[in-house]
C-alpha cells in the first residue's frame, strides 16, 4: 500500500470521521444495563461473539463483495449485497444506524475534491443503504488494497465497541486497553475467516446482541442513539 493509500484508509477508519459512530452501541447499553455486561472480561466475552459470529460472516465478507463489485464496475452486484446487507439488520434500531452511517459517509466523500471521481450518483441507492457501500467505493478509488481495508473495518469496529463500553460499565481506560489488546490478536483471523466465507454462509447469528438492540430502542434512560 502506497503511502496516500496508507493515510488514506485511516482516514477513513479514523474515530474523528464524522459519520456518527460514537453514538450507537449497537445494544450494548442494554446489556449494561441489565447485567450481562459488568467487567472486562465479560465484555472481552461480549465482543468476542460479534467479532466471530457477525463480522466474519456478514459485515466484512459482504464488503469483500461490495469491493469486487466496484473493481469490476457492477452496478448490480453492488445493490444486490447492500439490499442483503441491510435485510440483515435483526431491529430498526441497527437499520435506522445503518442507513444513518451510510448517508453520514456519503456526505462526507461528497465534499472531497475528488468527489466526481468517485462518480457516487452511479452507485446509489446502495451509498444510503449501508456504510459499507460507500467504504468500498472510497477505498477502490484510493487503491487501498481489499485486505487492508477489511483490516481497517474490523479495527475500527473494535475499537468503537471497546470505547462505547469504557463509558457504559464503565471501565477504565487501561482495561480497554486491555481488552482491545487481547481481541485485536484475532482480527487476522477474523479477516481470513471472512475471505474464506462463502456466499451461502453469509449471515450473522448473535441472538443476545439482537435482542440487546430491541430492547434498547424502547429504554427509559440511555445515552446512545436508537
Amino acid at each position: 500500500m502506497s503511502g496516500l493509500s496508507f493515510y488514506r484508509l485511516q482516514q477513513l477508519i479514523s474515530p474523528g470521521l464524522p459519520i456518527g459512530a460514537f453514538t450507537y452501541s449497537q445494544g450494548m447499553e442494554w446489556a449494561v444495563e441489565c447485567g450481562w455486561i459488568t467487567s472486562a472480561d465479560s465484555l472481552e466475552a461480549w465482543l468476542h461473539s460479534c467479532l466471530h459470529d457477525s463480522l466474519a460472516v456478514l459485515e466484512l465478507p459482504v464488503l469483500a463483495r461490495l469491493r469486487v463489485a466496484v473493481d469490476s464496475d457492477d452496478r448490480e452486484c453492488f445493490q444486490h449485497w447492500a439490499d442483503l446487507l441491510l435485510a440483515n439488520r435483526e431491529t430498526r434500531e441497527l437499520r435506522l444506524e445503518e442507513s444513518q452511517r451510510a448517508r453520514a459517509m456519503t456526505a462526507v466523500l461528497e465534499k472531497l475534491p475528488d468527489s466526481k471521481a468517485m462518480n457516487l450518483a452511479c452507485w446509489q441507492p446502495a451509498l444510503a443503504q449501508t456504510q459499507l457501500a460507500p467504504l468500498a467505493l472510497a477505498c477502490h478509488h484510493w487503491s487501498i488494497p481489499a485486505e487492508d481495508m477489511l483490516r481497517g473495518q474490523a479495527w475500527s469496529w473494535l475499537e468503537n465497541m471497546v470505547t462505547v463500553a469504557v463509558k457504559l460499565v464503565p471501565l477504565g481506560q487501561s482495561d480497554g486497553q486491555q481488552v482491545l489488546y487481547q481481541l485485536s490478536a484475532s482480527l487476522d483471523q477474523v479477516v481470513a475467516d471472512a475471505q474464506a466465507c462463502a456466499d451461502e454462509h453469509i449471515g450473522a447469528f448473535t441472538p443476545a446482541a439482537a435482542i440487546a438492540s430491541s430492547l434498547h430502542e424502547t429504554q427509559y434512560c440511555r445515552l446512545f442513539r436508537s
